[in-house]
């Protein structure tokens, strides 16, 4: 699309847009206008479904032609990612089909640009080719998070997935290493959490009486010294879920610098199994005869195994 839209357009709906809600089919054609606008053109009916007004939620059908009025859209600037860090995500993709791949997502890798990021993991796939130009994230981790990250490469995809998501049918497992020696009995962490903004503008998430409802089950992998591995299944998947459960009972996961022990963690900062140790492990949807797996880091195995060293945590 031009960066400056000076007449009507028409767009014609395809089959991998059936069924959408007009106002997230807009979001995502016209790409550099604001939200706000795009629920004023629907609202006031500069927008049109086959010449008629339609509320943002109509959901739209094949062969729907679409009016989209006259707009000024900001210039994007298409973002290129270096071909080292290309490679990198090439090397790491674990499956792929006609609609979607997954790949074992990199520490330190974002999922997508944004807040001092220029580029996340999402564009550096929209890079791998013509035919990923229109790839998608159908979930996100942490920068500091590693592991299973599932991209869909078509928007029906993307929506069946949405759709097991919000009916919690998606079964994520993660892997974490935790301070201390976590209780046999502790099997199930449910609180509400809700998002925060801190004085300085990070994000932050709190249990509250006025948050979600958050449900993790954990299970013991290993013990070691100084550290617990476990197994946590996410019931409902909120922003942080696992770190702020975690942390809840005073067993943070090692390396989380925002929910963490920073006095525990800081004999390994400057060490080169640096990093969070969480790391998304499985997903599967069952509905879809789906399912991604990847093993944990060996940073994982190493730390545990170096933490048996007295001299190391002194």
């Amino acid at each position: 699309m031009n960066n400056e839209a000076k007449k009507v357009q028409k767009v014609s709906v395809s089959k991998d847009y059936s069924g959408q809600r007009l106002d997230n089919f807009l979001l995502n054609y016209l790409k550099g206008i604001p939200k706000s606008k795009i629920y004023s053109i629907i609202r006031k009916g500069e927008v049109r479904v086959n010449s008629a007004r339609k509320q943002v939620f109509y959901k739209i059908k094949e062969n729907d032609l679409i009016r989209i009025p006259p707009l000024h859209i900001k210039k994007i600037i298409q973002v290129e990612a270096s071909n080292s860090l290309i490679n990198i995500l090439k090397k790491n993709i674990i499956f792929e089909n006609d609609d979607c791949l997954a790949i074992n997502k990199p520490f330190g890798v974002a999922s997508h640009g944004g807040s001092g990021i220029s580029i996340g993991l999402i564009e550096a796939v929209r890079n791998f080719g013509k035919e990923y130009r229109d790839c998608k994230l159908v979930h996100r981790l942490d920068r500091n998070t590693s592991g299973c990250q599932l991209i869909s490469k078509k928007q029906k995809f993307l929506r069946e997935c949405n759709i097991l998501i919000r009916e919690r049918k998606v079964l994520k497992k993660y892997t974490a290493l935790v301070h201390g020696q976590w209780p046999d009995d502790i099997r199930i962490v449910e609180n509400k959490l809700s998002k925060n903004i801190n004085i300085s503008g990070e994000r932050m998430v709190k249990i509250s009486n006025d948050g979600k409802d958050s449900i993790t089950e954990f299970k013991i992998l290993e013990k070691g010294k100084f550290f617990t591995k476990l197994s946590c299944n996410l019931i409902t998947g909120r922003t942080h879920q696992i770190r702020v459960h975690t942390s809840s009972k005073s067993f943070p996961i090692v390396g989380d610098l925002k929910y963490g022990d920073k006095d525990k963690d800081k004999n390994f900062l400057n060490s080169d199994l640096k990093r969070m140790y969480l790391h998304s492990k499985s997903l599967e949807m069952k509905d879809l005869s789906l399912k991604i797996s990847c093993e944990e880091p060996k940073e994982f195995k190493k730390m545990i195994k170096v933490s048996e060293s007295e001299s190391f945590l002194s």
